[in-house]
């Protein structure tokens, strides 16, 4: 292969990756805009998800998409379950109080599957086939193309989903402006319970798509934390900011990891999210009005 061939495998590579870390940023970004709240649940919720997943196919004996949909459908109604017994009794509280639950809520979580589960690692069946495609020179795994387009099709239903649906206009005025849009008639508390739900559905499919490419295991809780550059660099309150930052982050990890070495793909990313922030420290989409924490 030439340089460039190389060079332009690697950046496509990094940005089918973004596609995948796009879920889980908008899994982050939909709880701050309907709630305020940082969900640092996010991992356990995407890892208890691919467990759930892999319980359905191994020990229940269902299709994969069926173990898939069921696993989603749990995930949902435990996520909302957990905003009416535990985050809405918070309303009102400080900012501080709602993070220390999210987190409370995550070692719960993380202890629990760790009891159940251990610490094994399992591989967990894709979801889609896994034949490779080449474009000339470049070659393209077919379970980050298969990755890709799942969370390609899931992001456009969301954009689709907020953009034309009765429910998601009622979710973006809620997140804008919580008190013109309870004056209006929307109920806020299940406006913010329905965003909680479809922020596990999210983190529940980028759970899966990771967990059956990469193994199953409780670090794959860890997998979260590490795309809060893109959160950051695109801004909390963005969804398209979100999605962009997540392709721009993983290009970035992608091509630190293939010309500076592999662990260095953990660093370059915070890198460039402090240069951009410098200029810009709301993000590249983000508010100016967004509250640090």
């Amino acid at each position: 292969m030439s340089e460039w061939s190389i060079l332009a495998e690697t950046v496509l590579l990094g940005a089918l990756s973004g596609g995948v870390m796009a879920l889980i940023a908008l899994s982050f970004v939909l709880v701050y805009k309907g709630t305020g709240a940082v969900n640092f649940a996010v991992g356990e919720v995407m890892m208890l998800g691919a467990y759930l997943y892999y319980a359905g196919v191994v020990s229940f004996d269902l299709p994969p998409w069926l173990a898939f949909v069921g696993s989603l459908v749990v995930i949902m109604a435990v996520s909302a379950l957990v905003e009416r017994l535990v985050l809405r009794p918070l309303a009102g509280q400080s900012v501080v109080a709602m993070l220390m639950a999210t987190i409370g809520l995550a070692s719960i979580i993380h202890g629990g599957v760790e009891a159940v589960a251990g610490g094994d690692t399992y591989s967990p069946p894709g979801l889609l086939p896994r034949t490779p495609m080449t474009i000339g020179d470049i070659l393209i795994p077919g379970a980050v193309l298969g990755n890709f387009a799942i969370a390609a099709l899931l992001i456009l239903g969301f954009l689709a989903f907020f953009r034309w649906s009765r429910a998601g206009v009622a979710l973006r005025a809620t997140a804008s402006d919580p008190v013109t849009a309870a004056t209006l008639g929307i109920h806020i508390h299940r406006a913010q319970q329905l965003t909680w739900a479809l922020s596990g559905l999210v983190g529940t499919v980028a759970g899966v798509l990771i967990a059956s490419s990469v193994g199953l295991s409780p670090l794959l809780a860890g997998t979260a934390l590490a795309v809060l550059a893109a959160i950051v660099l695109g801004g909390l309150d963005s969804v398209a900011g979100a999605i962009v930052a997540s392709l721009i982050v993983g290009i970035v990890e992608a091509l630190a990891a293939g010309y500076l070495g592999g662990k260095t793909r953990e660093v370059v990313p915070y890198i460039v999210v402090l240069v951009v922030l410098v200029v810009r420290p709301y993000g590249i989409f983000g508010t100016r009005a967004i509250e640090r924490l």
